[in-house]
């Protein structure tokens, strides 16, 4: 795309899998990144940041995964539609540089995303540098990226309380180092939208060579104004957005996207901005990445919300009968959130299965498919219709029990108003054992847990416990997220999803403690890998 023939075009950059999945226990398997991937490849993103390759075995492998079969296969539904761009994450070092290269060069369209902080606080306590220090760095480093991809992003982060003057240099110095995007992120959330519209106009007008490239904008909603920041950054000039899904992101996370391409659709008349995002995928994307981090999306949440289209005021409800205008600004359809789709029932084949969750981005090997479609006829067994919401909690429930470790083969709960409410669990382990264990609690769940906790034996701190209904209904679909904390402060989420809250409340402290022990598990093979090294 070039920046002359489209001025009006905004380029949607998602970072759901790597700044999102910095959220505290957001972290996602391999194949459920390729999963989200190919759901924002079906969205119509216009580039995916994969990971941060240097960050980890594991993260290389993921990004690389992302650019073999998502940045080089045809966009899902789309078929004349090229891949979208897949980007890698790299601090302004060679290695980092080099690895993320390493890691994206296999996509049809590779980018290298570098950042260097620049304002004076992280300069004096992060990177005990001098300004010119920077500068250089800068300079070096983007030639570095440039020499091996065409396509590079620098980020000043932090640039939200960097000198002006600094910052236009600083740019400056990127451009003719060879970036053609210029990311000037509010990495604390700290601007208004006037500061952030000032910013962005500010580099606009004072950078060297800024008409050449594409000026980005990536905003933290620590102060609740990510969205309106960018809003404000586009208005300002820049032509590329970087979001999450959902908002996800460290601490009060990112700006999201489902907010800020519908905020452009509705308001067109104002801003005259268009992207390429298919809104009809933004619900089904929305809940695939709740499912696969844990992370619920609040009733109240604006787009994607269970609320966001429901009238309950007889005001409210009188105006839309005389007219739909009065109180909805857009309809629920346009976001694929037209009701529940009924798609498959207790008849329904395997056949039936792989292709309607192939339309919904889910690919599985037989075994899974197997697994898949033993659960999915247990569930049709018990409610009439499995929806699209269904199959997709269904299918990450699924695949959390996968992860290793112990898993759930039977439960019974006795509890009430009179006695103490017990709970019986029975665990397969790795090794095919089986392990029976009682225990009493104040309610079944924390009966249920202290079981759990009893045959595991892994201590964790119990921060949060979520349940919500997948779907309407006496026989909907409930969904358990919960949030622990390890004795290292670690903290792991899981997910479990069942037509009996209490058996998905036990799956989803299992997916939990799995993640914990297996970060344990990494954590010490890194620390004897390091001793080994130093010795």
């Amino acid at each position: 795309m070039s920046t002359v023939e489209s001025q009006d075009y905004v380029r949607i950059f998602d970072t759901t899998l790597r700044d999102g999945e910095q959220s505290p226990g957001a972290s996602m398997t391999s194949e459920e990144k390729l999963e989200i991937a190919r759901a924002l490849s079906r969205l119509g993103v216009d580039v995916i940041e994969a990971g941060f390759p240097a960050s980890s075995p594991d993260d290389f492998a993921a990004v690389r995964a992302i650019a073999e079969r998502i940045g080089r296969d045809p966009v899902p539904g789309r078929p004349q539609a090229e891949p979208p761009i897949v980007c890698g994450l790299a601090r302004a070092t060679k290695n980092d540089i080099e690895r993320a290269y390493e890691a994206v060069k296999v996509a049809m369209r590779p980018r290298i995303h570098t950042f260097l902080s620049t304002s004076p606080i992280h300069r004096e306590h992060k990177l005990r540098m001098t300004k010119e220090q920077v500068i250089e760095r800068v300079r070096e480093m983007v030639a570095r990226a440039r020499e091996l991809c065409e396509d590079v992003e620098f980020s000043a982060e932090d640039a939200g309380r960097t000198e002006p003057e600094y910052l236009w240099e600083v740019a400056s110095v990127a451009i003719a180092a060879g970036a053609t995007t210029i990311n000037l992120p509010d990495t604390v959330g700290y601007l208004t939208p006037f500061e952030l519209h000032a910013m962005i106009a500010g580099v606009k007008k004072n950078a060297v060579g800024v008409d050449r490239v594409i000026l980005s904008v990536h905003c933290h909603d620590d102060l609740g104004l990510g969205v309106a920041n960018t809003l404000a950054g586009l208005e300002a000039g820049a032509r590329q957005a970087e979001l999450t899904i959902n908002g996800i992101g460290e601490r009060a996370g990112n700006a999201a996207l489902e907010e800020v391409v519908m905020a452009l659709a509705v308001r067109r008349d104002r801003m005259n901005l268009r992207t390429g995002i298919d809104p009809t995928q933004i619900t089904r994307t929305s809940r695939l990445v709740s499912a696969h981090t844990g992370m619920l999306v609040p009733p109240n949440k604006a787009i994607v919300g269970a609320n966001a289209f429901a009238h309950e005021s007889g005001i409210h409800q009188d105006g839309l009968l005389k007219h739909e205008k009065t109180y909805e600004i857009l309809k629920a359809e346009d976001v694929g959130a037209s009701g529940t789709r009924l798609v498959l029932g207790k008849h329904s084949g395997r056949h039936a299965l792989e292709k309607r969750l192939a339309e919904l981005g889910v690919t599985m090997d037989q075994p899974a498919l197997d697994q898949a479609f033993s659960a999915m006829k247990a569930l049709a067994d018990r409610k009439k219709h499995v929806t699209d919401a269904d199959l997709l909690a269904l299918v990450s429930s699924e695949r959390r029990e996968e992860l290793g470790g112990w898993r759930l083969e039977a439960l019974q709960i006795s509890a009430g108003t009179q006695g103490m409410p017990t709970a019986t669990v029975r665990l397969r382990g790795e090794d095919g054992r089986d392990v029976t264990q009682a225990a009493v609690g104040t309610g079944p769940v924390h009966a249920c847990f202290r079981a759990i906790d009893a045959v595991v034996d892994l201590p964790v701190e119990l921060l949060e416990y979520t349940v919500h209904a997948v779907t309407e209904g006496i026989d909907a679909l409930g969904e358990v997220s919960v949030r622990v904390r390890d004795a290292s402060g670690g903290l792991h989420a899981g997910y479990g999803a069942d037509t009996d809250v209490l058996v998905a409340s036990a799956k989803a402290y299992l997916a939990a403690l799995d993640r914990a022990r297996k970060e344990r598990v990494v954590a010490k093979a890194s620390e004897q890998a390091r001793l080994k090294e130093s010795a």
